[in-house]
């Protein structure tokens, strides 16, 4: 029999949030948002309509205050955020992050003045303060505030908007989590969750998979009424808030988020869409021979190879496998990594009510990022560990930027994810004893590199067109469901058969609700780090060096500055190319192996 200690080390932990509060009674929580509206409130009686007047050493101080106060906000905000993502069911849970939310909101909006006066400093006025290293320090943070000066709308309407939202968007969302949580799907007498039917998508029994499938579309399509509602009303919500400001497209918004320009998004999608004959419909082609048949199911798309090894993968052994890829790179990032292990900072365990996705929390400076995920022994399971790991590595490198300068955008936040995995999956790679067992892996990969470049584009194109319908009018749950299908045939190809209920599974993707346009920052990291990866096999000098000096940058530099060092460039449209180019040859190869 197992001692408890090897018992404890094979299964998946729950996370420690006692680094940020005690818990939901707290005294130290109600002290900090006591203190946070204090300070809100000095804060506007001090620097209200007199930020114009200020000299530079008194601008510096007050950015300087202003981000204190923020990151105090932000740590409570955090902690009620990891504990709703840990049970969204529990209804104390619930109010209490609704509460928190609420609260925060309150004190923020005594305080919504600051940003929009600073991007009413004329420029020229702002270029003389920022002589003085007390300004200067910020100006990436100014910079990126700045380019929403031209869609800012008075500090009546933005208090309103930003008050409102905890009653508007904040609550549209709520409602997406709270359903999806607890929504059960019926599969041989069983009633399971959101996490664990989607992890028998990916069984080795095509009658589970089936069964799994149906029984999700069944569930979702009961509820589409309501997601449809949500959907719209969110577009529609983001439609008037957008004429407001006058943003050219829907995306506009997040691309000024991220710091990336619209053309070079729109490159990344064309190049992806372009390509989607020589990847998607290439690869899934391939695994319809292995199945024996000319067409695959829709919920064939992520089942194992026949050929393929899918035993059990202990908790230990993933942890033993990730850590040691990312030793065998750069051991101080190993370092990095055994940390959120040894502290508790990964809440892995599946169970009820949890959400079913994945993340890495960065939290807040002064204290450290969470991970969650849910690890069910699959391989698939390991790379998303490497990948949260990634986002934990990178988040802590970049914290001593401060609050805010250690946030990364979107389209380099995905960096260090990837790569990781990416490290993962050739150390495993490098391992492998024979050639099926290489197959297979070759395989695996190419499928998380479609799920995350094509199927990511996918979803940003049905944004794109979701979008563009609301402008019109309301769109159907039946209107969602046929876009949803379009863009999935167009994207996945004609080796596969989509029964009815596949209609509806556009729902369950919590990015077009929390983050709209988010998803394509997926797809621009892994291309981008497919080029990355690429210069390292060839042997680029000092690349190790180089890499840790990126991760390091956090939110200082834009993708530009960031990529140069190793002779790339974001703006080049054969750096997409490249990208793509990784996954065409992966699937090269499996070609030939057959």
């Amino acid at each position: 029999m197992a001692s408890e200690s090897t018992a404890a080390a094979q299964t998946p932990p729950e996370w420690d949030l006692h680094d940020l509060y005690a818990g939901m009674d707290d005294p130290i929580l109600q002290r900090d948002l006591t203190e946070a509206a204090e300070r809100a409130r000095a804060f506007a009686t001090n620097y209200e309509k007199r930020l114009a007047r200020l000299d530079a050493a008194g601008l510096g101080a007050a950015i300087a205050d202003y981000e204190k106060l923020s990151e105090l906000l932000d740590c409570a905000t955090s902690y009620g955020q990891l504990l709703f993502a840990a049970n969204t069911e529990d209804a104390k849970v619930a109010a209490f992050h609704q509460t928190l939310n609420e609260r925060s909101t309150e004190i923020s909006s005594l305080v919504l003045f600051f940003e929009l006066e600073l991007n009413e400093i004329d420029d020229a006025v702002l270029a003389e303060k920022m002589a003085d290293p007390a300004v200067a320090k910020y100006k990436p943070w100014l910079d990126s505030n700045r380019a929403f000066k031209p869609y800012q709308l008075s500090g009546d309407l933005e208090k309103i908007l930003h008050e409102k939202s905890v009653s508007g968007r904040a609550a549209w969302s709520r409602l997406f989590d709270e359903t999806m949580a607890q929504l059960r799907f019926d599969l041989d007498g069983k009633k399971l969750s959101n996490s664990e039917i989607m992890s028998l998508l990916s069984d080795r029994d095509g009658a589970v998979r089936k069964g799994a499938a149906k029984s999700f579309g069944k569930g979702i399509g009961d509820n589409i009424r309501l997601f449809a509602l949500i959907t719209n009303t969110l577009a529609k919500d983001k439609e008037i808030e957008d004429k407001w400001r006058k943003l050219p497209r829907p995306v506009s918004r997040r691309n000024i988020g991220n710091q990336v320009e619209d053309e070079v998004v729109d490159a990344l999608s064309s190049a992806v869409q372009a390509a989607y004959p020589e990847t998607a419909h290439r690869y899934y082609k391939l695994k319809a021979r292995w199945f024996g048949v000319d067409k695959l199911d829709y919920w064939d798309r992520n089942a194992p190879l026949p050929e393929s090894d899918e035993s059990r993968i202990s908790w230990s052994e993933a942890k033993a496998t990730v850590l040691g890829s990312y030793k065998r790179f750069e051991p101080g990032m190993a370092e990095i990594a055994d940390t959120f292990f040894a502290k508790s900072w990964i809440d892995a365990n599946p169970r009820p009510g949890k959400d079913s996705g994945a993340f890495s929390h960065p939290t807040v400076p002064s204290a450290h990022p969470y991970i969650l995920m849910n690890f069910h022994g699959k391989s698939r399971d390991v790379m998303t560990l490497a990948h949260e790991l990634g986002h934990g590595i990178h988040q802590t490198l970049a914290a001593p930027h401060g609050h805010f300068l250690s946030n990364t955008p979107l389209t380099l936040a995905e960096t260090a994810s990837v790569f990781g995995e990416m490290l993962t999956f050739r150390s495993i790679l490098d391992g492998a004893k024979d050639a099926k067992t290489r197959r297979v892996m070759l395989a695996s990969k190419v499928e998380d590199m479609l799920n995350t470049v094509v199927r990511q584009i996918a979803f940003y194109t049905f944004e794109e067109r979701v979008h563009a319908e609301r402008r019109t009018g309301e769109v159907s749950a039946e209107r969602l469901g046929e876009i949803w299908m379009g863009v999935q045939t167009e994207s996945l190809g004609p080796a596969f058969r989509f029964d009815d209920e596949y209609k509806y599974y556009w729902a369950y993707i919590p990015h077009f609700v929390h983050s709209p346009f988010y998803v394509y920052a997926y797809a621009f990291g892994d291309c981008l780090v497919n080029s990355l990866y690429d210069v390292f096999l060839d042997g680029h000098p000092g690349f190790q060096k180089k890499y840790l000096e990126m991760l390091k940058a956090g939110g200082t530099l834009k993708h530009r500055d960031l990529l140069r060092p190793f002779g790339l460039d974001a703006g080049d449209p054969t750096f997409w190319k490249r990208g793509l180019l990784v996954v065409s040859r992966f699937i090269d190869e499996l070609e030939q192996s057959l």
